[in-house]
């Protein structure tokens, strides 16, 4: 284990990938949705796309303490359960395409699916089905696949939420109660087919505690009545990490 933190510190780009897991944070707490689009883009500059996975998912722990308090008692716990179960069903197969794909394939894997999903946003695009057990089933798909193979286990679930019809803070607790438990139950999924190394555990323990205060900060400024203005603000941020995040630019 020491080894594994000296080689955690000496990582390059860590203050980067520290201030990443701060602003992560902050823009999960009040617009409930786009840590991982924010924070993998940049993870992957600096660590192989395995260790930028399981680094996040473990920081993306914070959320426990954080945000999903005061989510619990407003999401549907139904649906999330749901959601959940077929998550845990389908990150086994995303783990495999983790541990086996091209690294380089992978990182620019991260930078499509986050880029395509904000352009989903932008323009207003939606999932059309009815929400309902096989929806919550094909979602929950989605988020288990999609968090176990590049580490994104929002896009399916954050273009679900916003075609639903639910209030904003219940549209926020269901994003909130997903994403950060499914990242819990990816852990020993990961663990399970020996995708977790001591110095990416190492990593996301170092970034636990400014993930934990960014997700504080961005509670405290949480607001129902300027929804729309966080999820530009989450937009932009997104944007410049999709961007930051792509292969050409090097490290």
């Amino acid at each position: 284990m020491p080894e594994a933190v000296a080689a955690a510190l000496a990582t390059p780009g860590l203050p980067i990938l520290i201030l990443a897991a701060l602003v992560a944070g902050m823009v999960y707490g009040f617009a409930g949705f786009g840590a991982a689009l924010i924070f993998m883009p940049i993870g992957v500059r600096f660590l192989d796309p395995l260790s930028a996975v399981a680094a996040f998912q473990l920081s993306a722990l914070a959320s426990l303490f954080s945000v999903v308090p005061q989510a619990w008692g407003q999401a549907d716990r139904r649906a999330a359960g749901i959601m959940l179960g077929a998550s845990v069903l389908a990150a086994p197969l995303g783990i495999w395409v983790l541990r086996t794909g091209d690294p380089e394939g992978l990182r620019w894997a991260v930078s499509a699916v986050v880029l395509i999903t904000l352009t989903a946003l932008l323009t207003g695009w939606r999932f059309k089905g009815t929400p309902g057990v096989p929806g919550w089933l094909g979602v929950g798909a989605g988020v288990g696949f999609l968090g176990g193979s590049v580490g994104l286990n929002g896009p399916a679930l954050i273009l679900f939420q916003l075609a639903g019809r639910d209030p904003v803070e219940r549209t926020r607790a269901n994003t909130i109660l997903v994403l950060t438990l499914s990242s819990l139950l990816l852990l020993p999924l990961m663990a399970l087919q020996g995708a977790l190394s001591g110095q990416a555990l190492a990593i996301g323990a170092m970034l636990f505690l400014p993930y934990l205060i960014g997700g504080w900060l961005g509670r405290l400024v949480f607001d129902p009545s300027r929804a729309g203005l966080y999820r530009w603000v989450a937009y932009g941020i997104i944007a410049a990490a999709g961007l930051m995040g792509l292969p050409i630019w090097g490290r």
